[in-house]
């Protein structure tokens, strides 16, 4: 892929400080380094020498090979939204985010190197940044290429990365708005995870939308990122999601899922600096509760 970058700043920059200010990793710089190439007005450059302030460097970085063992589907996806470097969904539920033992030609990843190749891409190799349950539902983030995972990292760790859920939650909350902060862990089989002292940290932020008799429709932003978060916490305040089997959420509500929904997802472009925010309706699954 060929990229350029421009020095915003009112001062020249070693062009491996740039990088670096731009989100690159050491390992991503290191192969920009010896496996691309790296261009000032058409000169090469390498990263030991200077951008002047106000020049733009072109960076060529070497395709990612596709991995063989992860085969192409050609199932459709619903795009929200796709540039160069990044690609949103719409994701269903039933459809599994990465591949895994028992599931490796259909899932998000395989339909997303499908549509890249049909599209002609050079990088097949899809990042997820927002991973989904399989049986959850919305929007998805995934970055197209190495240098655009990269660049977001610090977003992904420091948590800046926007994302609100809506979900059906059993029972009356008594409590319309808060933060759920317990520490969650995995179960010891491996399949459930649960709220324990000895846990990594999780904070969920929630209000309730509406009650509808015996469940409630929430809207819940994580704050942390901890596999089934949203599906324990409630879990743990005895307000199990309708259709959360693994959790005992009662199954007899006319939802055969968990009822979670990934409404919107907001994040900052490093490469552009540009805001982007997307948001997508429930499914018909979830509607239908709204109509009880």
């Amino acid at each position: 892929m060929i990229i350029n970058l421009q020095n915003t700043t009112e001062e020249p920059m070693k062009i491996r400080a740039f990088l670096k200010s731009k989100g690159f990793s050491h390992r991503l710089i290191s192969s920009a380094k010896h496996e691309g190439t790296m261009r000032i007005e058409g000169h090469k450059v390498s990263t030991t020498d200077t951008l002047e302030a106000g020049e733009k460097l072109n960076l060529q970085l070497p395709k990612e090979k596709s991995d063989p063992e992860v085969p192409f589907s050609f199932e459709p996806l619903e795009i929200v939204f796709e540039d160069e470097n990044w690609l949103v969904i719409n994701k269903p539920a039933g459809l599994t985010s990465v591949p895994g033992p028992s599931n490796r030609e259909d899932t998000v990843v395989n339909r997303v190197k499908g549509h890249l190749k049909n599209n002609g891409s050079k990088d097949l190799i899809p990042h997820v940044i927002t991973r989904l349950d399989r049986d959850t539902s919305g929007v998805m983030l995934i970055a197209k290429n190495r240098l655009a995972v990269s660049v977001l990292a610090p977003q992904i760790e420091n948590h800046k990365i926007e994302k609100k859920y809506w979900a059906f939650v059993s029972g009356t909350m008594a409590e319309k708005k808060g933060i759920i902060d317990k520490p969650i862990v995995r179960s010891e089989d491996g399949i459930h995870r649960e709220v324990n002292p000895e846990g990594q940290q999780a904070k969920t932020r929630f209000q309730v939308l509406r009650q509808y008799g015996d469940y409630a429709l929430v809207e819940a932003e994580l704050l942390t990122g901890r596999t089934h978060q949203i599906r324990v916490h409630f879990a743990s305040l005895g307000h199990p999601l309708l259709g959360d089997q693994l959790y005992d959420g009662p199954m007899e509500m006319g939802i055969s899922r968990q009822a979670l929904h990934a409404t919107s997802l907001k994040f900052v472009d490093p490469l552009t600096e540009q805001k982007h925010e997307f948001k997508v309706a429930i499914p018909e699954d979830m509607e239908n509760l709204k109509n009880v």
